[in-house]
């Protein structure tokens, strides 16, 4: 298991939005997510190839589950576990992400406290979709 340090992805990222501002999801997305998963999503961005697993392609997550985008799953994998890293390389973003939080309702219609940086990250992500 590889751990990569927020403050290493940040210095790679070469930006450190807040996520307290009122910043979108796309600044999220450039200022976390450009520099392995590209900017379209393609898994293809400038650290992609220097790394040592296959960056996920995030422009077909709602092709890949039935033509539905897979909002809890992607937050889930993003936010990560507290305390926890994920068994590949990326990160967990949750205590990035902390800050304003938001009702978020769940596919199953569970009202969820959900940190208003991460919502707006995943809209972004489904804007990318194919």
């Amino acid at each position: 298991m590889v751990r990569i340090s927020m403050a290493l992805l940040a210095l790679a990222a070469g930006c450190n939005p807040q996520p307290d501002d009122p910043v979108s999801g796309r600044a999220l997305y450039d200022g976390y997510c450009v520099k392995c998963h590209g900017e379209r999503g393609l898994g293809d961005g400038p650290m992609a190839a220097e790394l040592p697993i296959a960056v996920a392609d995030l422009s077909m997550l709602r092709e890949s589950n039935g033509g539905v985008f897979p909002y809890e799953a992607v937050m889930t994998q993003i936010y990560g576990y507290p305390g926890r890293y994920h068994q590949g390389l990326m990160p967990e973003f949750g205590p990035v992400l902390e800050g304003q939080q938001i009702d978020w309702v769940s596919p199953s219609g569970q009202v969820v406290s959900t940190p208003r940086a991460l919502v707006e990250l995943v809209d972004y992500l489904e804007h990318l979709q194919q």
